[in-house]
């Protein structure tokens, strides 16, 4: 794909869903509905939130996977399965131990939904590394080396010192898929 940049792909923060610092998880759903129903033009929905500083910033993003991270409850058993990986007991072991110590109570009821709902974005949101920024003026090739050699869903954009977009590999693989799909052979 000749002359494809990250800009021509990315998804603007602008069209991203976004919530501040300390804003609970309930809003920052909320936010992610309002953006899927704004966006519908891309067969790909939005499936992040990302996590803005009060100057604009965005300093992490909350996941699909991070959200419902926040409504499982917190076992105290949890700190005793670190204790136990000292003795060098196998994962499949310890699996055995986290799913057994899980059944013991559901997971999803009324009270760990509203206390869910409640915690504030900052305690379950993933910060940002190093090697999730692509500048906006990067060729695809560069994009797609850091989204399969870190194994990303998705990069932030950068422009200078501040993150003007995500692009997203659904985005990237669309992109050039439809490039191989037209080749002939």
């Amino acid at each position: 794909m000749e002359n494809v940049l990250v800009k021509d792909l990315m998804v603007p923060i602008s069209e991203y869903a976004t919530v501040e610092v300390g804003t609970p998880l309930i809003d920052a759903i909320r936010a992610l509905e309002q953006a899927q129903e704004a966006y519908t033009e891309s067969k790909y929905q939005h499936r992040a939130v990302m996590v803005l500083d009060k100057s604009g910033n965005v300093v992490g993003k909350i996941s699909q996977l991070r959200a419902l991270e926040a409504i499982e409850p917190e076992f105290d058993f949890l700190d005793h399965i670190e204790d136990i990986k000292k003795f060098k007991f196998s994962e499949d072991y310890i699996s055995d131990l986290r799913e057994i110590y899980r059944t013991q109570g559901q997971i999803i009821n009324k009270q760990s939904l509203q206390a869910a709902s409640q915690k504030k974005v900052e305690e379950f949101m993933q910060a940002h590394s190093a090697g999730e920024y692509v500048a906006e003026e990067s060729d695809l090739d560069a994009a797609i080396h850091k989204l399969v050699s870190g194994r990303h869903l998705s990069l932030l954009v950068s422009r200078e010192d501040k993150i003007v977009g995500i692009l997203r590999i659904s985005d990237v693989f669309a992109a050039v898929f439809s490039q191989v799909t037209a080749i002939e052979v």
